[in-house]
């Protein structure tokens, strides 16, 4: 029965090259190490450098380099092609990768090698059009946060939005709104947002800044122009902008954070967010906006016609809750 080879590990490098500077010669270190001395010798003459000698860490380089082949999109031309063509037509690599997983096709690559193979080709060839290949066209890969810092670990009497009442969900019961901050190029420039789930009427101001005591201070004054009654719940992400929130349980509603990292909980506001963009898009300077023309946009906001509103208006579906519920709130009048 033949005997099976063990490649030679970092640890035989070391002893390897302390061995050799002792003067020891190749059969004494092969026997030292169980090993055959042509395999030593091998080792010695082909991982070592002209200027350093054999170093066990310059010898692991040389033998990790001998056996990179390249990426799997480098080497396989069909697959390469397959991969750029969905590319070129808007498919994201990860959509690419779990479709040929999802096919058993029999080549196939991960989301993670798509994207490593096209900024290794941008850095190589030094042509900035492959990332055009990718949906949002960087050209440097994002860099990616450290988990354990979000700041909802840092917000006083925080509530998770998974204890908020299931009548808030279904966007049929009125008086559930959600808070954010649209920002802007311009530092120090942010609008304060609020919104109506059921109604989709939105509220806004500009503060000065976005310290967690005027923030709280704004929010108060536009609810204060809400009926009490329609004061239910606020959730907010967890910007520390929102730290103060527990100042807003005098006005009788309940406060709740998204999870982190996960706006889309807040799904309104942020859509919200996405129409009121077309007309103060991120480069524009709030100083030139004067307090009419910011307040025409957002009543423009809340008069335009919604297809998740049968193509109503959000002030009339909200003016008509109001209306219906001052109704009901008021019958059968009170007793003599």
């Amino acid at each position: 029965m033949g005997r099976s080879y063990v490649q030679i590990s970092f640890e035989d490098r070391c002893d390897i090259a302390r061995r050799t500077a002792e003067g020891q010669s190749v059969r004494q270190i092969a026997a030292a190490l169980d090993r055959a001395p042509s395999s030593i010798s091998r080792e010695v003459k082909r991982n070592s450098g002209r200027t350093v000698g054999y170093k066990p860490t310059y010898a692991n380089e040389q033998t990790r380099a001998r056996r990179w082949t390249g990426s799997k999109l480098a080497r396989s031309a069909e697959l390469r092609e397959a991969v750029l063509g969905q590319l070129a037509r808007g498919v994201s690599p990860e959509l690419i990768a779990g479709r040929m997983k999802r096919d058993k096709a029999v080549e196939r690559v991960s989301h993670e090698t798509i994207y490593r193979f096209i900024y290794a080709e941008l850095i190589r060839t030094k042509d900035f059009t492959w990332r055009h290949y990718l949906p949002r066209g960087k050209s440097k890969r994002g860099i990616r946060g450290v988990r354990g810092g979000s700041p909802a670990s840092f917000i006083k009497d925080r509530v998770s939005v998974h204890s908020r009442a299931p009548e808030a969900l279904d966007r049929t019961t009125i008086g559930h709104w959600e808070a954010d901050l649209v920002s802007f190029a311009k530092y120090g420039q942010f609008v304060l947002t609020l919104h109506e789930r059921s109604s989709r009427i939105l509220l806004a101001t500009r503060p000065d800044n976005k310290s967690a005591e005027l923030i709280a201070e704004h929010l108060r004054c536009l609810l204060l122009a809400v009926p009490e009654d329609l004061r239910k719940t606020l959730t907010f992400d967890n910007g520390t902008e929102f730290a103060r929130h527990f100042l807003l349980h005098p006005l009788g509603l309940k406060t709740y954070f998204c999870d982190p990292h996960a706006p889309w909980q807040k799904g309104g506001i942020e859509n919200a967010h996405g129409r009121i963009r077309r007309f103060l898009p991120r480069k524009t300077d709030l100083e030139t906006i004067e307090p009419e023309h910011f307040h025409r946009i957002i009543t423009a906001y809340n008069s335009t016609p919604r297809k998740c509103l049968d193509f109503q208006t959000p002030a009339e579906v909200f003016l008509a809750k109001v209306l219906h519920f001052g109704c009901e709130s008021t019958w059968p009048p009170p007793r003599p």
